[in-house]
């Protein structure tokens, strides 16, 4: 009797288990107690920041000063990209840092409401007095910044896509693997 053929998929990897890597990314982003972010102008300019923020239902919410440029961009381009990414000293590998990336729409939470109360009263609780000085300047709004998508990276040939954050559907990326660069001949 012949013996099956070889089979390419042997040395494969196995699929890494999605729930355990959605944990392992819910760990990974609530460590964090500020955001990077990637917004653009009306010119479609870009600018990277970063801001304090806590969550809510899968929200994230940012109070921020006009002063700042990425509160202009916020409102002009309602869209942001934002960024959690392990520290390098802690990072196994500097190209291979762990990092999760939501693409969100913003909305802003109108200051006299009593979610914006309450929302502001959280802030306050995380991160102290200062926000009872924030809360009375003008300049200042609370943004909702609702993701729609992401993508966590947890190392070499390890990225996953997030399609719906609500229902936490999640997909390896293995379509697109690493190929090595043909040599010059």
């Amino acid at each position: 009797m012949a013996s099956p053929p070889e089979s390419s998929d042997r040395n494969a990897p196995s699929p890494p288990d999605l729930q355990q890597v959605y944990a392992e990314l819910q760990q990974f982003r609530t460590s964090f107690a500020t955001l990077l972010m990637a917004t653009s102008n009306s010119a479609g300019e870009p600018d990277a920041s970063y801001a304090a923020y806590i969550e809510e239902d899968g929200d994230f919410y940012c109070f921020l000063s006009e002063l700042s440029i990425h509160t202009r961009n916020l409102r002009e381009r309602p869209r942001v990209s934002a960024l959690f990414i392990e520290n390098e000293a802690s990072a196994g590998h500097l190209f291979a840092r762990r990092r999760l990336i939501f693409t969100c729409e913003v909305e802003e939470v109108a200051r006299d409401s009593t979610r914006c109360e309450a929302l502001l009263d959280r802030f306050a609780g995380q991160f102290g007095a200062l926000i009872a000085t924030l809360r009375g300047l003008d300049d200042f709004h609370l943004f909702r910044l609702r993701p729609r998508h992401a993508r966590y990276v947890s190392g070499f040939a390890k990225a996953f896509v997030i399609d719906d954050v609500a229902l936490a559907e999640i997909r390896h990326l293995r379509d697109q693997g690493h190929r090595r660069r043909a040599s010059a001949g």
